[in-house]
């Protein structure tokens, strides 16, 4: 399996998107829509699940069926519906186990058939280290549609559909959330003799490896055996900066939404 995702400013395409995605012949379960701004009382609520994943607020509904409608006419048919309450963001809307599972809920949406697809879709390769930048999109009230194909041919149709619908990429997305970041993290850097620009690539991978959920909350002392695995560069002080800075920077997030 391997995961193609767009940004939409604009919900009705993103969902136009969605439905096409089904006509290529992508299923419920390897098409979603995330999106923000869902009010947690329009859904049932159920309790928090104990695996709820870092990071992520307290899971606050679930739907199942074909009780959730969206404005272009695209049903949910037999996937899940859930929320989430996002940092920076709050409530949002998964429209199926595949955002679920992206957004750490596999535990909490729906129990049975709908968790094990929600932990199938994460074992089939989410791509947890571009989970900020969806993240990032919803912040600014855009939504993202995620597909999964089973191979690199149905991938490069997805994303032509994604593109066709007006998508940006995730690669254009991830750039303009550095560019507005690098002025403010610029001034903060404290080099070692270099400039920033210098080091500015290892210094953003330090920054965005702290906000991949499996470090987010954690100390550079509790995260620097695995770290040390994964970036050949750990032991810059460029680095270690630019983590202990994504950190920051995700409990700011975190405080504006309780």
């Amino acid at each position: 399996m391997t995961t193609v995702a767009g940004i939409f400013a604009d919900r009705g395409a993103a969902e136009r998107a969605v439905m096409a995605l089904r006509t290529l012949g992508l299923s419920e379960d390897r098409t979603d829509l995330l999106t923000p701004g869902t009010s947690p009382d329009r859904l049932p609520t159920i309790p928090t699940a104990d695996s709820e994943q870092p990071g992520m607020g307290k899971a606050v509904g679930s739907v199942v069926g074909g009780a959730v409608g969206v404005a272009s006419g695209l049903t949910l048919g037999t996937a899940v519906a859930a929320t989430a309450l996002v940092p920076g963001v709050g409530p949002v809307l998964a429209a199926g186990a595949l955002g679920a599972a992206l957004l750490g809920m596999a535990g909490a949406v729906g129990g049975g058939a709908a968790g094990e697809r929600a932990d199938q879709a994460l074992m089939d390769g989410v791509p947890k280290d571009e989970v900020f930048v969806y993240e990032d999109a919803l912040r600014q009230g855009r939504s993202v549609v995620i597909a999964m194909g089973r191979d690199e041919t149905e991938r490069d149709e997805a994303r032509r559909i994604l593109e066709s619908a007006g998508a940006e990429s995730i690669d254009a997305a991830r750039h303009r959330w550095w560019t507005g970041l690098r002025p403010a993290e610029r001034e903060h850097y404290e080099g070692d003799g270099t400039d920033f620009e210098t080091n500015e690539d290892i210094y953003r991978r330090g920054f965005e490896t702290a906000l991949h959920p499996e470090f987010r909350g954690r100390s550079w002392d509790q995260a620097l055996y695995v770290v040390t695995e994964r970036d050949k560069d750990w032991s810059t002080k460029c680095f270690r900066q630019g983590y202990e800075r994504g950190q920051r920077y995700y409990q700011e997030l975190k405080t504006k939404v309780s």
